[in-house]
């Protein structure tokens, strides 16, 4: 960032600024994911670095390419938490089973609200 703006300091283009100006906004991205991830102990998925390998990645791109895809595995995933949920109130199974549905609830609720909130986003945008 410091070569770009000594350079755009002596010979001012408006190629330089627009790269200026786009290296800011991917550093001030990377900062947010970085400062969330230490704060919380999650990433936002934001930056273009994350976001091509991230669960909310792929979801999009489902939905936008085939939105009954992405329907199926939503209903899929509810079903998952209310099954990991009910797992979890009986009784008879075992504690160490009872982990085991701990962290499948917790992964599926996880999935389940990036899924919400895409489809959130999603019905934003259609007027």
């Amino acid at each position: 960032m410091k070569e770009i703006d000594a350079v755009i300091d002596s010979e001012p283009t408006e190629q330089r600024i627009i790269d200026l100006a786009e290296l800011r906004n991917r550093n001030l991205m990377a900062f947010k994911e970085l400062q969330s991830f230490n704060d919380a102990g999650k990433w936002l998925n934001r930056h273009p670095l994350l976001t091509q390998h991230s669960v909310r990645y792929k979801y999009m791109q489902m939905l936008e390419k085939d939105p009954g895809a992405f329907l199926e595995e939503f209903t899929n995933t509810a079903n998952n938490v209310s099954r990991y949920a009910s797992f979890l109130n009986n009784s008879k199974r075992p504690d160490e089973q009872h982990e085991k549905d701990r962290k499948n609830l917790k992964k599926h609720q996880e999935r389940e609200s990036i899924m919400k909130e895409i489809l959130d986003e999603f019905k934003s945008q259609k007027p």
